[in-house]
């Protein structure tokens, strides 16, 4: 085996998440939707008949199809089959910091702006409702923070003969901060609060 060969061929490779190819893909849209009293942030209620989630409160967003050209691509085709809106009312889209999530996703947010609210039609099979909330409102208060521990939990089969400690072993804890934003009779947390928290930090810092 030659190595110095076979390093040279890969020097010049692109790093990319490991096992990326074994993770399904999302894409996810913050609207922003300009009103008399300044900009409000939209959400979707998921329709009550939904297998996955049903009624609670999200962004605009879904699976990366193969065909799709990129993320972004993505988040604008979910948000325009699911508020019956044209692509071209989609504006000024920036990409938000992408999430890996410990269920085996990847969900990848981005930030723009809808034109033509008016013309907001949700499909009925996937939105329940839409609403929308002042900037402000949420740039003048703080989310409730809960920690949910993770436990680190072997299958029955589990090898313990094959490590050090056996099953007494140290596994590492961990958890994650879930973030509640209240409005009015809504709660929105999960992951949509996170990338909620996430941009509202991002336009404090970048004024």
């Amino acid at each position: 085996m030659e190595i110095e060969k076979i390093l040279k061929n890969l020097e010049n490779r692109h790093a990319m998440m490991l096992d990326t190819e074994n993770y399904s893909k999302f894409a996810v849209l913050l609207p922003l939707i300009e009103k008399t009293d300044g900009y409000h942030i939209l959400f979707e209620v998921r329709a009550y008949n939904m297998r996955r989630q049903p009624g609670e409160i999200c962004f605009p967003g879904g699976r990366i199809d193969p065909e799709d050209v990129d993320e972004q691509y993505t988040a604008i085709r979910e948000t325009s089959e699911e508020l019956g809106i044209s692509k071209d009312n989609i504006h000024q889209l920036v990409p938000l910091d992408y999430m890996v999530n410990a269920l085996g996703r990847i969900i990848y947010p981005f930030a723009g702006v809808i034109k033509n609210d008016e013309q907001i039609k949700p499909n009925e099979s996937e939105v329940a409702e839409v609403f929308t909330v002042p900037l402000t409102y949420f740039q003048n208060m703080e989310p409730e923070i809960y920690k949910v521990n993770l436990l680190a939990q072997p299958e029955r089969e589990f090898p313990f003969d094959l490590i050090i400690g056996g099953e007494n072993y140290n596994w590492h804890k961990t958890h994650i901060d879930e973030y509640f934003y209240k409005y009015e009779d809504k709660v929105i947390w999960g992951l949509t609060a996170r990338i909620l928290h996430h941009f509202l930090d991002l336009i404090k810092f970048n004024k």
